[in-house]
């Protein structure tokens, strides 16, 4: 298929993160453990554009258009400001359509995510998914 991208026709993640590595490094994980197969578009959005601490609305946009397959996007903010950020753009129509904010943990949840995507699920299940991690156990 000429012209085709990697995750054509599955939902896009995208991991809005205050650093950088933070956000690379959940991405690369959700990614390693999202096992083999077609694989959902994953960017991540940290930091700020200079390469400090913080949140970036330009890199957020950027990332959000970078996976953007025409089949939803799943942003998933790790603190406060992120999550304002992310917000702010949905209001002002800055990101692609079919963009949410999911309500979810940030590593369990962006695993979560990715693996449904990857498996071809659909926006609403991918933020259901994601959400699901508030569940998850660890004692």
């Amino acid at each position: 298929m000429t012209g085709a991208q990697e995750g054509d026709g599955l939902v896009g993640i995208v991991l809005v993160s205050h650093s950088a590595s933070v956000a690379a490094s959940v991405a690369e994980l959700a990614k390693g453990l999202a096992g083999g197969g077609p694989m959902a578009p994953v960017a991540a959005a940290g930091g700020t554009a200079d390469g400090g601490i913080g949140t970036s609305a330009e890199l957020i946009v950027a990332a959000a258009r970078e996976v953007d397959r025409g089949a939803g996007i799943a942003l998933l903010a790790d603190l406060g400001s992120s999550v304002l950020t992310v917000k702010s753009l949905l209001l002002e129509d800055e990101l692609p359509p079919g963009s949410r904010l999911v309500d979810a943990p940030f590593v369990e949840g962006a695993v979560a995510a990715v693996v449904a995507a990857s498996a071809g699920a659909a926006l609403p299940a991918v933020e259901s998914t994601a959400g699901e991690a508030y569940a998850y156990r660890k004692a």
